[in-house]
């Protein structure tokens, strides 16, 4: 979100990433650097257990919900004058269309503004809790899903949220075909017997679909409005334009006005049915720099600054007024290859891609972008979700690596790197392509950097493909399965296409079983499937970082969401 919305760009599909946190979840952190995850409070892996709670036992009517016991409330107490909250942030929009975006600040969008009919709980993140849905349950194998919706939940326009609302969106996402349709891969048809009742049928089992239905990009739409300017499930969509300018959601905020490059202006649904914020209005500012975003943040210019680099967080300690953290994440940043793809001829070889993994120097790459402050992963599923556990951690052998080259019959090799410049997590792209171009220039790999806009890379990964690029991913769901989905060599992934290399039937195999098992025996899938894409060569996790939580210290209810990013609805005045 994974990763631009049209790659979470990091998400390649999401998946772009994410920032924001809180000290409640402080616990839901990722594995120790051995990957060790057997503490349940470590991360989304229980041992020997499933990581969808409360999945197929249905929410309870009263539990938390937006409204008074929801995070709105819990982050909500407005115990100060109420005023416009203001963020820092590089953004990495590219659409506001809700069944089209995909990346990190698309899932504070989506957030605010298109609620789910399921949440994550903000205390617990191995458990899910209703919104728009009342109740939920799957069927024994899996196969069948059925919401029954929240009578009282409502449009911005006052129109109530009905089981066609979610069916159109549901439809419009998976028949648009964008970065974040693989949410809905496999369904089969979408019923709505009564308005409040939506029931959901696959094709074969899917055990991940309640922690699926999370997933911002999972939000509902005003069906109605939406299809009276220009939206359909089809070719024949015309409403990207229109949603630039408008939104229709039932969250707490309606979109008030996007400049692209500059800020992006949130404003609050004052019709919103559960517990409204006590923000006015939210303003994304388009800051670059970590280093301005810093200094913004000392002088109260903004509120929130969501990328300032572990480098210069020190600075802020003592100053008054400010409040800061660093907090472990699910996110991580990772280099790609595509064998497939013009000029990356060479990279069909896997002992060529073996060679540039064993080439780079992890460690050096962790010190030269966050300072240490992150840890290696092994696999694309990051350290503490289900499957992570007991993976080896890539190192550096550069004799190993000029080995695999001379049996290869490679000398002199020259490939593109065209990668997004932007800073997500503390990562400044540049500072680390710079270092993986030194590193591979020791195995005489020589990487030609193209930093490009997100927008401009995103139309060149799906279009003609790059040899070589960097990317970055945060969690779309709880769920390991977005890992396989998005990043595995299977039937419509992300990576398959976009690295334009040849499927692989034993992970498509592999990856039916895990969606229809649970417990023990799936996590074990999960294990072997991360081995599988350890061995592919295609995805290479370089760092997952931790995060610095940094606002004004009156601001309550900053966490670090692991399926949204920041959610604007949870924040208050304290």
């Amino acid at each position: 979100m994974g990763t631009l919305q049209n790659c979470r760009t990091g998400h390649g599909r999401r998946r772009w990433i994410a920032a924001g946190t809180a000290l409640a979840l402080m616990a839901a952190s990722c594995g120790d650097g051995d990957n060790d995850s057997s503490d349940p409070t470590s991360g989304v892996t229980q041992t020997g257990g499933d990581t969808t709670p409360d999945a197929t036992t249905g929410g309870t009517p009263g539990a938390t919900t937006p409204g008074a016991t929801t995070p709105a409330t819990e982050g909500g107490d407005d115990g100060g004058d109420a005023r416009d909250l203001i963020i820092a942030r590089d953004m990495d929009l590219t659409t506001l269309d809700p069944q089209r975006v995909y990346c990190d600040t698309c899932q504070i969008y989506m957030t605010a503004i298109y609620e789910t009919l399921i949440g994550v709980d903000p205390g617990d993140i191995t458990k899910l809790v209703p919104r728009l849905a009342e109740t939920y349950e799957a069927n024994a194998d899996n196969t069948e899903f059925t919401f029954t919706l929240k009578p009282d939940a409502t449009f911005a326009d006052g129109s109530p949220v009905t089981s066609a609302d979610v069916k159109f969106s549901w439809e419009r996402l998976a028949g648009l075909e964008g970065s974040a349709s693989y949410l809905m891969s496999g369904f089969s048809a979408i019923e709505t017997p009564d308005e409040q009742t939506v029931k959901v049928t696959f094709d074969a089992p899917n055990s991940a679909f309640m922690n699926i239905v999370s997933a911002p990009y999972m939000g509902i739409v005003n069906a109605k409005m939406a299809e009276a300017n220009g939206a359909t499930a089809d070719a024949d969509d015309s409403a990207e334009q229109w949603f630039l300018e408008n939104s229709a959601g039932s969250g707490p905020f309606m979109l008030d006005s996007y400049a692209e490059g500059d800020q992006l202006v949130l404003a609050r649904n004052d019709q919103y049915w559960g517990d409204p914020t006590p923000f006015p209005s939210v303003t994304l500012k388009q800051v670059k720099d970590a280093t301005t975003q810093l200094q913004q943040l000392q002088q109260g210019d903004v509120d929130i600054a969501m990328q300032i680099s572990f480098d210069s967080v020190g600075q802020l300690e003592g100053t008054e007024g400010v409040t800061t953290e660093l907090v472990d994440s699910f996110n991580y940043v990772y280099l790609a290859l595509g064998p497939g793809a013009a000029g990356g001829e060479d990279l069909s070889d896997p002992l060529v891609r073996e060679a540039i993994k064993k080439a780079l120097d992890y460690e050096g790459i962790l010190d030269t972008t966050v300072a240490g402050n992150g840890k290696l992963q092994a696999s694309p599923i990051p350290n503490g979700f289900e499957g992570s556990e007991g993976l080896p951690l890539p190192e550096q052998d550069v004799d190993g690596a000029k080995a695999l080259l001379e049996q290869a019959g490679v000398d002199g090799l020259s490939l593109n790197a065209t990668y997004p410049t932007i800073n997500v997590y503390g990562v400044d792209f540049d500072t680390m392509m710079a270092k993986v171009q030194q590193d591979l220039s020791e195995i005489g790999v020589e990487l030609q950097l193209e930093p490009v806009e997100i927008a401009q890379w995103a139309e060149l990964v799906e279009s003609d493909g790059i040899p070589v690029t960097a990317v970055y991913f945060a969690p779309d769901h709880i769920d390991s399965s977005q890992y396989v989905q998005y990043f595995g060599l299977i039937e419509d992934s992300s990576w398959l296409g976009r690295s334009r290399a040849e499927p692989n039937p034993e992970e498509q195999q592999l990856f039916a079983d895990a969606l229809a098992a649970s417990g023990q025996e799936k996590t074990d899938l999960y294990n072997q499937l991360g081995q599988a894409m350890i061995d592919d060569l295609i995805i290479l996790p370089l760092v997952n970082p931790g995060l610095v939580l940094a606002s004004a210290s009156d601001i309550t209810g900053v966490r670090y969401s692991a399926c949204c990013n920041l959610e604007l609805g949870g924040l208050g005045i304290g």
